[in-house]
């Protein structure tokens, strides 16, 4: 292993700056030469690589986004797709590639890894729906962005006696909803994971905080479920609680990484090229019981990852 190559893929998560980083500065520490890769697998199939030394990642730790950019690839979800990447590598001297991004680039990573191009997955994602791993790069930066919009959508909330709908992202899993949901005192958390029922979990617990003196109400609930603005709708033609929905949408990507993104993406790309300067390959780097680990990216892709009800009976519990 004399060169390594270092991407983002998918959807940007504040914290993958940090990951570069690493993985730069670790790898030129070990006498290996570093080659990043601009805007994911379409980068790698272009040919649109940046020579990396100590000084290309000056400066980024602290800035959100991905300074190597990133992009979804369906070129590269071809044979002839995967062979003009694999041709790039073969004739730049890439000898392995550590893929920072989510379940759709470790797929990519293992199609390179079987075809002679040892890869090893970071996750980088804020939606934190990577199985194999208790925590994904981006999420804790999420939750803070989602915190502090939510905190500052009560001033106007409590301000007008109103019902706030919520909508945060978390794709098909209802991690950042539960975990800002707590943090913001949310009255009902809609993840979907558990089936919901408006007049059960939404109007029935809007009266009885009423019947305790409560006037407004924060609902958090995950993207993709329903529609907000009819659920929104619905709920003040119910109670007679003006309601306004609020969809926070991309902003909760963006922003400088917190402390736990930045020490965590910084171990998880230590560890990635620690494997590859072994001339491993075809792993993906995890945390687990907040050790960073790692697994094989096919036993990784079948893991299935739990949810936690009793976090979710805790939100629910308390919020009253």
């Amino acid at each position: 292993m004399r060169t390594i190559g270092v991407l983002t893929s998918g959807g940007d998560a504040p914290g993958m700056n940090a990951a570069i980083r690493a993985v730069t500065r670790t790898g030129i520490s070990m006498g290996l030469r570093v080659v990043g890769i601009r805007r994911g697998y379409n980068g790698l199939i272009a040919g649109d690589l940046l020579e990396m030394n100590l000084r290309s990642v000056s400066d980024i730790i602290h800035r959100g986004g991905t300074m190597l950019f990133t992009a979804r690839s369906p070129e590269f979800k071809t044979e002839e797709g995967m062979q003009k990447a694999i041709r790039v590598c073969r004739e730049t001297g890439i000898d392995g590639i550590a893929v920072i991004g989510g379940d759709g680039s470790y797929r990519g990573a293992s199609d390179l890894s079987a075809r002679g191009i040892p890869c090893i997955g970071l996750p980088g994602t804020i939606d934190n729906d990577i199985a194999c791993t208790e925590y994904t790069i981006g999420f804790d930066t999420a939750l803070n962005t989602v915190m502090q919009m939510i905190d500052r959508l009560r001033d106007t909330t409590e301000s007008h006696d109103r019902c706030s709908v919520v909508e945060v992202m978390g794709r098909d899993a209802g991690y950042i909803a539960l975990h800002s949901g707590i943090a913001v005192g949310a009255t009902t958390v809609i993840v979907p994971e558990v089936p919901f029922d408006i007049e059960k979990d939404i109007i029935s617990r809007m009266q009885t905080a009423q019947g305790s003196g409560k006037k407004h109400f924060i609902i958090v609930i995950c993207e993709n479920i329903c529609n907000v603005s009819d659920l929104s709708q619905d709920i003040e033609k119910r109670t007679g609680i003006e309601t306004r929905a609020t969809i926070l949408g991309h902003v909760q990507r963006g922003g400088s990484p917190t402390v736990r993104d930045r020490v965590i993406a910084s171990q998880m790309g230590f560890h990635a090229v620690e494997l590859l300067a072994k001339g491993i390959g075809n792993r993906v780097v995890a945390m687990k019981d907040d050790h960073i680990v790692d697994y094989d990216i096919f036993e990784a892709l079948r893991m299935k990852k739990p949810f936690d009800r009793q976090l979710f009976e805790i939100a629910h519990t308390i919020s009253i």
